[in-house]
């Protein structure tokens, strides 16, 4: 089964009562911090490499960005796809990731 995912989390559930919770939410976390904002953990979240590039660029490093985050940091999910929306403000770019969990 595929779920959708972006950087939006609303709130964090400490005891997430499904996998598929905690995983889902999991791939959130990921997308939504930047790389080396995390005290005991600098090499979670995006890298940040596609800042200030062109959108096609942008698009493209996000991807790899990505996927790399997600295998290491979520091994129970697979990114199966990566799609953009743009946001209100010109050349924002909003990430939304197809993934299935692995064993489910």
């Amino acid at each position: 089964m595929l779920y959708t995912v972006t950087a939006n989390i609303a709130e964090i559930n400490l005891a997430p009562q499904t996998v598929e919770e905690e995983v889902l939410q999991n791939v959130a976390m990921i997308l939504a911090t930047p790389q080396f904002s995390v005290p005991l953990d600098r090499g979670l979240g995006l890298k940040q490499e596609f800042v200030d590039k062109p959108l096609p660029a942008a698009q493209a490093i996000l991807v790899a960005e990505i996927i790399d985050a997600v295998e290491t940091y979520e091994p129970r999910a697979t990114v199966e796809n990566v799609y953009f929306k743009q946001g209100e403000t010109p050349g924002k770019l909003i990430p939304f990731v197809e993934v299935s969990i692995n064993g489910g």
